[in-house]
């Protein structure tokens, strides 16, 4: 028996999509959720103003699509303007941050998606290397796509602009 094709098919429209959104709805609007997929996208919106905060992906790039509104990308050195159109790379280990202008920012995260978690037995190295989270940090971890903020103090999900469950949420 062989597995079933896959075909090509249009998924969202993504300016219908944000159109469609309640108004000063932020975050995570959309997301490719089709199973065996090798790729992670997600339509965030900023509200005017928001930001997410300066940080860095270490494993993957990220390609970010800008469809409404604009705003500019910080990559430590200098601000670049972002607007409809506007297509960034952002190499894995590379410093950046979003920021929102006064008519709020609607983008395409595009990625390689995340290996997901897997059971079997774990070598004496693979402990050494992964620890895991403290449960101290479980209100840093977004409930959207699973990603840790690096900041202690984040409320926002960098890579895919999800609120973070508060402190007295756990």
């Amino acid at each position: 028996m062989h597995a079933p094709v896959e075909t090509s098919r249009v998924l969202v429209a993504v300016h219908a999509a944000v159109a469609a959104a309640e108004e000063g709805q932020g975050g995570a609007l959309w997301r490719l959720a089709e199973p065996g997929r090798q790729l992670d996208v997600n339509l965030v919106r900023l509200s005017p103003g928001a930001a997410v905060a300066e940080h860095v992906e270490s494993e993957l790039d990220v390609l970010l699509v800008v469809v409404e509104g604009d705003g500019h990308l910080d990559n430590g050195v200098e601000r670049q303007p972002v607007e409809p159109g506007s297509v960034a790379w952002l190499p894995r280990s590379a410093r950046r941050a979003l920021l929102a202008g006064p008519n709020g920012l609607a983008y395409l995260s595009v990625h390689q998606r995340r290996p997901g978690l897997r059971i079997g037995l774990r070598t004496v190295d693979a402990e050494a290397d992964e620890g895991g989270e403290a449960p101290w940090s479980l209100d840093r971890v977004c409930p959207a796509c699973g990603r840790l903020a690096q900041e202690a103090d984040a409320r926002y999900c960098a890579r895919c602009g999800e609120e973070l469950p508060s402190r007295g949420a756990l």
